[in-house]
């Protein structure tokens, strides 16, 4: 009986080292752990030595992901905020029971990674790639698989409704130009990553729509990427390695990867080798394939297997430097309605090439190529031509996803600007030289008054001449004053010294944009409190241009409008000084506290913020798109008071500002539908944003979140399903508002989001809307139009 209870307790024991050391071994990460770009530990390590999560060097930036330690050949796999990987190198990550995984600025200031799934009691990195938090019951609240970036790794899926980016660059990991979409129809598809996320804008797809509303995309250690149904059935196998691979026995790791080029391919490394990735499958052979892989009126040819955007006749490039942003016309042949030709016009053709198959304008019926061509020749509507089967298709432009292909049947034709031919050439001179001997004589009689008022002009150049020179003196005068006399009457101009010392050594980060770095600073002379942005990516303009620019947005003046105080602009420095606004942005206001702001203060934000947008569009000196509406641009002061920030800026900016393939400028989410086609950017472009903005204050919510249910992931759709069915009480949560001015103000956000511009109301008639001052008609459903998404 003795020997068997020690044999029992033997046994316990020895089950308790192993269970002991197998949460050791998944738990290595402890709370309070933190890793640092620059200093000490930058990474955790998997059990072997396999992966590493931590901070990456991207240029001269960080990111923080997960990646293959344990090859020369370094390969990110996951990475961390894909909108906007960066981060400065003064940031620390940490484990918090709280807040998870999240990065913390040297202000304090917290940025969630895990998105805040709970109490958390420890992480660790697996062997497998998925870096995991677990509760105090060793459970996993949290996890790296549940969100990839541009990679499935081998015993990953991707969930119905998930979808992978490709990345930007080989080196730089943000959101690129394409996306792999699990649908919840059950089919796998490929877009361009700017929607809309229709059947003409996919380029590969799997075929399995139909098969069920909970599929997912499976990669198995064997190197098979498959579909799975709810039912545990495999319904296609995507890829496969098995026809002619043996057992691995884990010496070979697999991933799946959407590329920069917006193909997905099946990788295979071998562990125990010193080795590069192999190809082991790619969704397409060629690179021309993917939808978006050239700029508009461009379209993709493939030179040793290369692709290679070419831009249609009479373009050149947008940006020399990278040739998928697309082209431009090298001259205007645009003449509707003109009285006087400036150009004579020749049709182009293009001969095997494929283009987006958008609505034409007309259609008419032609029985050769050259009629359909002489067709659009004398249409001064018409840009482009397609002909095909006796069709002869008349477009405007910009034309897209243009690729060049064998044997194909359709044919276009651009029309293209020539100079005028001799013959008009010859009539014009006649017309020139008469118009110059009718005005011979007047000619004579200006020289003699000219000559008359000679020593007036001398009398007043000196006059100006001497004036100018006081001016000078004066100016350089004042600019040496304090701004203590002078920020009432205009712009004060400082020295980038003055603005160093300001800033303590631009030492104090409150906030990073696309357009630079803002810091906290003090004037010396006021110790009043100022924020100063240290612009970046700035056209290269002229300090005259530079100054004139920043004294015409210092003349606006509103409420709701952050006031810029004043700028530096010297070497290649650009500097702008603000007022300081102390409870940050509307997004921290929204979306970083515990508990919802209050209605009434939502309602009164809503007010500040098209009160000021009203008076860019309207009542400011030069009408001012801002181009870029979004939670993170407009301000909180200490009252409260909600102000627009940024605005004004947005031509001075770089045409590549943004990292959109189409060269879009804002934010996606809340980018205006007419940027992706091309269109002319008007005032409405700025509403469109607004009633985003106006959603997430409505529901004090932001546009996009993973983390809810899966109707109500997208802000705009589960807005527009609610309204549709008279529920708009399942936006309200937990909290008491007033209902009918909710649905007034949901109903002025639809009218802002329309898909066509002219739909849209004007930020007056938005404002007066929401102040109750006129009615609000039911806004036109966009249901049908998200459904087809």
């Amino acid at each position: 009986m003795a020997a068997s209870i020690f044999l029992f307790l033997l046994l316990l024991s020895v089950f308790s080292t192993v269970v002991v050391t197998a949460q050791q071994r998944n738990s290595n990460i402890t709370l309070g752990s933190s890793l640092s770009p620059t200093i000490n530990t930058t990474s955790w390590l998997s059990s072997s030595g396999r992966f590493a999560f931590g901070f990456y060097q991207e240029g001269n930036n960080f990111a923080v992901g997960i990646w293959l330690a344990g090859i020369p050949q370094k390969t990110v796999v996951w990475t961390a905020n894909q909108d906007d990987p960066h981060v400065p190198s003064n940031v620390t990550l940490l484990l918090t029971t709280n807040g998870g995984l999240s990065l913390r600025t040297a202000q304090g200031q917290d940025r969630s990674i895990s998105d805040n799934p709970g109490q958390v009691s420890s992480a660790s990195m697996l062997d497998t790639g998925n870096f995991v938090l677990y509760n105090s019951k060793l459970e996993i609240i949290w996890q790296s698989f549940d969100s990839p970036t541009n990679t499935i790794l081998q015993g990953q899926r991707l969930m119905a409704g998930g979808e992978l980016f490709s990345s930007v660059s080989e080196i730089e990991h943000s959101k690129g130009r394409f996306q792999l979409r699990m649908q919840t129809d059950g089919n796998l598809v490929q877009y361009p990553a700017e929607p809309p996320n229709t059947i003409p804008n996919a380029y590969w797809a799997s075929g399995t729509n139909g098969a069920g509303d909970n599929v997912t995309l499976n990669l198995d250690d064997d190197g098979r990427l498959y579909l799975l149904n709810s039912t545990a059935f495999n319904i296609k196998t995507v890829m496969s390695t098995s026809n002619r691979r043996l057992p691995t026995n884990g010496t070979i790791f697999y991933r799946m990867t959407l590329d920069v080029d917006g193909i997905f391919r099946l990788y295979s490394h071998t562990l125990d080798r010193n080795s590069n990735w192999s190809i082991e499958q790619e969704s397409s052979i060629n690179k021309c394939d993917p939808k978006g892989a050239c700029g508009l009126n461009s379209y993709c040819t493939l030179m040793d297997q290369n692709p290679v955007c070419i831009c249609l006749p009479g373009f050149s490039l947008i940006n020399q430097g990278e040739n998928t942003k697309g082209c431009m016309r090298d001259e205007n042949v645009e003449n509707c309605g003109s009285k006087k030709k400036q150009f004579d016009y020749r049709m182009s053709t293009l001969e095997n090439t494929e283009w987006e198959d958008i609505n034409p304008y007309s259609s008419v019926t032609s029985n050769s190529k050259e009629e359909c061509g002489n067709a659009c020749l004398l249409d001064c509507n018409c840009e482009a031509a397609m002909f095909e089967n006796q069709l002869c298709k008349k477009q405007r432009l910009p034309l897209r996803y243009g690729k060049r292909t064998l044997g194909g049947s359709r044919t276009a034709f651009i029309k293209v600007g020539a100079p005028t031919n001799n013959k008009d050439t010859t009539e014009t001179a006649k017309e020139v030289s008469k118009e110059r001997k009718k005005d011979l004589t007047l000619y004579f009689l200006i020289a003699g008054v000219s000559f008359g008022a000679c020593v007036f002009i001398f009398i007043g150049i000196s006059g100006i001449l001497f004036y100018r020179h006081r001016a000078l003196v004066y100016q350089k005068i004042s600019e040496q004053r304090n701004i203590g006399l002078t920020e009432e009457m205009s712009l004060q101009s400082f020295t980038y010294d003055e603005l160093e010392k300001a800033t303590d050594g631009f030492k104090e980060e409150v906030g990073r944009g696309s357009f630079g770095t803002v810091f906290k600073g003090a004037l010396s002379n006021s110790q009043r409190l100022v924020a100063v942005k240290r612009l970046q990516r700035m056209v290269d303009e002229g300090e005259r241009e530079f100054r004139t620019e920043m004294r015409a947005i210092g003349r606006t003046h509103h409420k709701n409008l952050v006031q810029l105080l004043g700028y530096c602009h010297e070497g290649s420095q650009r500097l702008l000084v603000y007022e300081y606004m102390s409870n940050g942005s509307l997004a921290d206001f929204l979306f970083k506290v515990e508990q919802c702001p209050n209605w009434n203060e939502r309602v009164e934000t809503a007010l500040n913020i098209a009160r000021g947008i009203l008076y860019l569009h309207e009542e400011c000196e030069t009408q001012i798109i801002h181009c870029d509406i979004k939670p993170q641009n407009i301000l909180i002061d200490e009252y409260g008071c909600a102000k627009i920030a940024d605005f004004g800026l947005a031509k001075l900016l770089k045409p590549d500002q943004t990292k959109t393939f189409t060269g879009i400028r804002g934010t996606r989410g809340y980018v205006a539908p007419e940027w992706h086609r091309n269109l002319p950017i008007t005032v409405k472009a700025d509403v469109y944003s607004f009633g985003i903005v106006l959603m997430e204050i409505v529901c004090c919510r932001k546009s996009l979140d993973m983390e809810l249910a899966e109707d109500e992931v997208v802000l705009v759709d589960w807005v527009c399903q609610c309204f549709d069915a008279n529920e708009l009480g399942k936006l309200v949560t937990n909290e008491e508002v007033d209902m009918r001015r909710f649905e007034r103000m949901v109903r002025v956000a639809l009218w802002c989001i329309q898909d066509e511009p002219s739909l849209r109301p004007s930020m007056k008639k938005v404002v007066l809307m929401l102040e109750g001052t006129i009615d609000i008609p039911t806004p036109p459903s966009l249901t049908s139009f998200l459904s087809s998404i």
